[in-house]
């Protein structure tokens, strides 16, 4: 598993009850719908790109490769966005997953 950042670690620690609860949500919301988890976190990868989160999108990046989505899908679930979130958002999103995803073979 990848290292945590310090903050949510921070957190974690500090307000163990409530990070609980905010676990437990994010379970139970997953586990009451048909999406699996790789959809999941294309769509939460989006969703972190329209608050401009560059901290969610590093994390859902993560996560949405660790459910299986490929560099592709990835860029799509950004590129997408365009129309709704205008270029300079999809371009900010673009570069923090791009900090996460593997470099390119030349």
């Amino acid at each position: 598993m990848a290292k945590l950042p310090t903050q949510y670690l921070s957190i974690k620690k500090r307000f163990s009850e409530y990070f609980n609860a905010v676990d437990n949500l994010g379970k139970s919301t997953k586990e009451m719908g048909p999406l699996d988890e790789r959809t999941s976190q294309l769509v939460q990868l989006a969703a972190a790109a329209a608050i401009r989160s560059e901290g969610a999108v590093h994390s859902h990046t993560k996560r949405a490769l660790e459910a299986g989505a490929s560099r592709e899908e990835i860029y799509h679930a950004l590129i997408l966005l365009t129309s709704t979130l205008g270029f300079p958002t999809v371009s900010a999103a673009l570069s923090w997953a791009d900090d996460v995803l593997p470099k390119r073979k030349k």
